[in-house]
């Protein structure tokens, strides 16, 4: 489009053709996404969790370690593990990125959230099947 004078008045359309496909509406939406489905996700498997624990609480050991092998249990458990550490990883990596401005620092610390909640659920998957296993 052109003004009187053949100037080009296309600002507004340039300045969106440069927004498209990128920033937060791009590369943020999947992350929104999957931490919002975690979070439905752990409101009835921390529900079962804590009722479990409660049942559970003062039982004999073999007892325990009959809960923990019942397959329904451990896979329930590994859900839990699953989706209560793909949330933390995305809630602290958001705040993170929202809240540190120095890149390195923001970066450093994304990464070391990402590998510290890989390896806590790792190590909480591991005791669990130790336990469906051996249960």
């Amino acid at each position: 489009m052109a003004d009187a004078k053949g100037l080009k008045i296309d600002t507004m359309r340039s300045f969106l053709g440069r927004a498209r496909g990128q920033g937060a509406a791009h590369s943020g939406f999947h992350e929104w996404w999957v931490q919002r489905l975690t979070s439905l996700a752990l409101l009835p498997l921390t529900l079962w969790f804590v009722w479990s624990l409660v049942h559970l609480s003062g039982a004999p050991y073999a007892d325990v370690r009959a809960w923990g092998g019942n397959p329904v249990n451990a896979t329930l458990l590994l859900a839990l593990i699953a989706a209560t550490f793909e949330h933390m990883r995305l809630g602290v990596a958001g705040v993170a990125e929202d809240y540190i401005h120095t890149e390195s620092i923001k970066l450093t610390v994304v990464l070391g959230v990402k590998a510290a909640s890989a390896l806590l659920a790792l190590a909480a998957a591991i005791a669990v099947l130790k336990l469906a296993i051996a249960g």
